[in-house]
């Protein structure tokens, strides 16, 4: 059984037992939460598919925050050449690690 659920501006594929690192959620490490944004439910086959329009009245994904982080840095140098025109700057992407523990159709 699968889900496609709805955070952060982006959409993940979950099923029970995964593990996913999404935008940061502001819940502290060990804290049990839903994911209420739940966009399609199924166990596989076509015909059993849980559909939203958009989302699926009821449903819920029950999950576990594990850890709270900040993803690698990510480099972002600008530069003209011939005008000694040169920027450097970096970036590191909060991130919340979460377990999926159960799907609620």
């Amino acid at each position: 059984m699968f889900a496609v659920i709805k955070t952060g501006g982006k959409q993940y594929k979950v099923a029970e037992g995964d593990k996913i690192l999404v935008e940061k959620l502001n819940l502290e490490a060990g804290k049990e939460f839903d994911f209420e944004e739940v966009l399609l439910v199924t166990n596989g086959k076509a015909e059993n598919a849980k559909i939203g329009q958009p989302l699926i009245e009821g449903a819920k994904v029950h999950a576990k925050v594990l850890e709270q982080g900040r993803a690698d840095k990510k480099i972002v140098f600008k530069y003209h050449s011939k005008t000694r025109y040169k920027k450097k700057k970096g970036h590191r992407q909060p991130f919340t690690k979460v377990e999926i523990l159960k799907i609620n159709s």
